[in-house]
């Protein structure tokens, strides 16, 4: 079968080399195995995205030579087709609204992770009408999960295992304002795409199990999982959209794709040495047994 990757950039500035990188990763993994690329608009948060900023995302991906073969609808358009997917969550009994405040659930006597991330407890799973009535406010939703391990094999972070029960509790699938949230839009939008391989940056690995519940809800298949590693400054620093020297925009004044691709590709292992290269001759020595899981550490001034 061949392979179905995808594009999801979210449209709300520039792409920073961390986009490029998984943007690139995600494209030649696709093109060397002859497979179908797949570009997804993320623009749930209408509030922070723009029709504007799409186009100029498509014109960048170009650029770099990184082409696909369809666009589906944004997520934007697509509440009722998730609509559908929640609807078949209620009806399993696995959805119960949610009152809880940002607060409440951020408060330093709630149950967290060492990393600092919050565990939900459970608060709203038993709530009787009187007690929802009473709150007279509207409530996100949240999805059951079991007391069981979800193991991911992924192709550059190796075996990753994740308890939701114990790692994030019941998560939240539909926002109090009606916006369905990334973990249930994702799942349905790769599903009914017949997306088979995602990549994606690290900090997206956590999510994984999440989806891969969702998809066996859900009747979905579960795709092929690549978590690439961030990149950070010399000084160990995230590079992000924060960084306007190393946004495309700048980028493309100053740099060439050939240039930009050659030393990411260099700096993943995939190549032994940061020489202009196309994305298209690039695919010829892709592999994701030379990416190494660690992050990267990229000096900007190279890429100049």
């Amino acid at each position: 079968m061949a392979t179905i990757g995808r594009f999801a950039p979210t449209p709300s500035g520039r792409m920073h080399l961390g986009n490029v990188f998984a943007a690139l990763v995600a494209w030649l993994s696709v093109r060397k195995d002859g497979g179908q690329m797949v570009l997804r608009m993320e623009d749930l948060d209408t509030q922070r995205t723009s029709a504007e900023f799409a186009q100029v995302l498509r014109e960048d991906l170009l650029w770099l030579g990184l082409d696909w073969d369809e666009e589906t609808q944004p997520q934007s358009q697509r509440s009722e087709i998730y609509q559908e997917y929640f609807e078949k969550l209620e009806a399993m009994g696995l959805l119960y609204p949610c009152y809880c405040t940002r607060s409440q659930l951020h408060n330093v006597n709630a149950p967290h992770m060492s990393d600092g991330t919050y565990v939900y407890a459970g608060t709203c799973r038993n709530l009787t009408q009187e007690q929802k009535v009473a709150f007279g406010r509207l409530p996100a939703w949240r999805v059951m999960v079991p007391d069981q391990e979800w193991t991911v094999e992924d192709k550059i972070q190796g075996t990753y295992k994740e308890n939701l029960a114990a790692h994030c509790g019941d998560f939240v699938v539909r926002r109090a304002d009606g916006v369905y949230v990334y973990q249930l839009a994702v799942t349905v939008d790769d599903g009914l795409a017949g997306v088979t391989q995602v990549v994606r940056g690290m900090d997206l690995l956590g999510s994984a199990p999440r989806q891969m519940y969702l998809q066996s809800l859900l009747g979905f298949s579960h795709p092929e999982y690549a978590h690439v590693p961030m990149l950070l400054a010399p000084d160990g620093r995230r590079l992000s959209k924060r960084d306007k020297d190393l946004d495309l925009g700048y980028l493309r004044q100053h740099t060439t794709a050939e240039k930009l691709i050659g030393v990411l590709a260099h700096s993943a292992g995939l190549l032994d040495s940061p020489i202009p290269i196309s994305a298209k001759e690039l695919a010829k020595h892709f592999s994701f047994d030379k990416i190494k899981g660690d992050a990267i550490y990229l000096d900007g001034k190279s890429l100049f």
